[in-house]
């Protein structure tokens, strides 16, 4: 395979680490030579080999002790996926306050707590490592630019995120 070791030395973190995309993620950036942390509220399902350090995206305190966690134990950061959120079904009649609060506190918010607290150790890396030596990804989803029915506010919240990462 070409390429597979283009992460060799490097030093990543995935939210949402322990299932689903965020495994699969996390598992190949391993296998491609990067030391990956998982964030993620349960952790049982962290790749073999992966840092799992659990954490609630929608709990501040938490993602700055996990983010710092995982630079400490690497010794820098250079990329940071941010895939964890949340589903959500129905009209904008369908969900209430409190579902809207949920989704978009996990979903978009999560996000900016994420890369809030690991902006200092991205740009630390960034001026020791070579140019375009750091990133930051956010999984997004076709329901940030299409209309899909009985998606309102999971497309709400993945066209913020679409935005943000813009």
């Amino acid at each position: 395979m070409t390429g597979a070791r283009d992460f060799e030395g490097m030093a990543a973190l995935v939210t949402g680490g322990a299932s689903g995309i965020g495994a699969a993620v996390a598992a190949l950036l391993l296998a491609r030579g990067a030391r990956v942390a998982v964030l993620d509220r349960d952790t049982g399902g962290a790749p073999a080999g992966t840092l799992a350090l659990r954490a609630d995206v929608t709990d501040d305190a938490a993602v700055a002790c996990a983010v710092d966690a995982a630079a400490a134990e690497f010794g820098a950061l250079h990329t940071v996926v941010s895939n964890a959120g949340v589903g959500a079904v129905g009209t904008v009649a369908d969900n209430d306050d409190d579902e809207w609060r949920r989704a978009l506190d996990t979903n978009v918010i999560g996000m900016v707590r994420v890369a809030r607290h690991a902006l200092p150790h991205l740009r630390r890396t960034a001026t020791t490592g070579p140019p375009g030596s750091v990133s930051v990804t956010h999984t997004c989803s076709i329901a940030a630019t299409a209309g899909l029915p009985q998606r309102a506010l999971y497309s709400a919240s993945k066209g913020a995120v679409l935005s943000l990462t813009l």
